[in-house]
């Protein structure tokens, strides 16, 4: 058990002793206390010495946890609250905190529909009661489409990872005929531009399934799961989006952006490596490291004129290559 942990049960327990109004507690007897309580949830025997018990209770009088406790010591050897009311449980919070924590339900009810959060509309719900802030609007907005396809399938995938278990997806790609099953092992679930996939383990290999290409899930009870200690900081380090190659190794991207749109770019970077190479009257060219996928290329033609590849080459061409295309489907309006 960690040490947080058990520092937690033993102001808990002190908490409990101090109020109680029935009984008087010697720095002894709140010693066997604690060392009972941590018994009963760690099941082993552990002995709180009188310097811990001392040093909490002065971590309960003072400000470093917000208790600042009202703990007095009566007849020269008995410990109690004079605040017969007072309880760790029952901390006042001052306007700052309030307001602090009305921000966050803000934040919380942007989610509250989506079906992994159901569950927390009661908690959420008691937030907003209990900071008296049902009334007011809301003036956070996260960008979310709860109808997207393949959502209802958050909640046993959530799961799936949590247990570690093994799944039998039905599933059909862009490009395939007909669908195919697939026995994953899910190891994170990555949302990217309001869409969501599964990073799995597949064959000795991870691959990435969008959710809303998926027909089926079933459990796979039978096999057992390969947990592969998942780093996703690691492994989407060196893309943009959720899309990763594991034969294709990062390039330097070069892009000039033009000034009015500079700015932006700037301010909100395509990615973590990005870097200005050149600043000139005209825009500012600009430098990333990352691999060639399609998500790095909607990116750049969202951007339409404002900028302009500079390498590497086969980079380049594909974006001439769509451009191109879509100059044409506009030529037979001109007539």
């Amino acid at each position: 058990m960690s040490s947080n942990k058990n520092a937690l049960i033993r102001y808990k327990t002190l908490d409990k002793c101090l109020k109680n109004k029935y009984k008087k507690y010697t720095l002894e007897d709140l010693m066997d206390e604690c060392s009972e309580a941590l018994f009963e949830f760690e099941g082993k025997e552990s002995f709180v010495s009188k310097r811990t018990i001392q040093l909490d209770l002065q971590n309960m009088r003072s400000e470093k946890f917000g208790y600042e406790a009202p703990i007095e010591v009566y007849e020269k050897r008995f410990y109690r609250y004079s605040d017969p009311d007072y309880s760790i449980h029952n901390i006042s919070v001052n306007e700052s905190d309030l307001k602090a924590m009305n921000n966050a339900v803000q934040i919380l009810k942007q989610f509250k529909d989506f079906s992994m959060f159901k569950e927390m509309n009661g908690v959420i719900q008691k937030l907003e009661d209990s900071i008296q802030s049902t009334n007011q609007k809301s003036i956070i907005h996260l960008d979310k489409n709860e109808q997207l396809k393949g959502l209802e399938y958050i909640d046993v995938l959530y799961e799936s990872i949590l247990s570690k278990k093994v799944l039998k997806i039905l599933y059909k790609s862009f490009k395939a005929r007909e669908s195919n099953h697939f026995i994953v092992h899910p190891q994170l679930l990555k949302e990217y531009n309001n869409r969501w996939f599964l990073i799995c383990w597949h064959k000795n290999k991870i691959m990435n399934l969008a959710l809303d290409r998926m027909e089926e899930i079933s459990f796979e009870d039978k096999i057992e799961y390969v947990d592969k200690d998942f780093n996703a900081d690691r492994y989407f380090g060196e893309v943009i989006g959720a899309t990763v190659s594991e034969t294709q190794r990062p390039q330097n991207v070069i892009f000039f952006v033009t000034r009015k749109h500079a700015p932006y770019v700037k301010t909100k970077p395509f990615h973590h490596s990005q870097e200005i190479v050149k600043e000139e009257e005209s825009g500012t060219t600009f430098r990333i490291c990352v691999q060639l996928n399609f998500e790095l290329e909607r990116m750049i033609l969202g951007m339409g004129e404002f900028i302009k590849v500079l390498g590497p080459r086969k980079l380049k061409q594909r974006i001439y290559k769509s451009l191109k295309e879509a100059v044409q489907n506009y030529a037979s309006d001109e007539n």
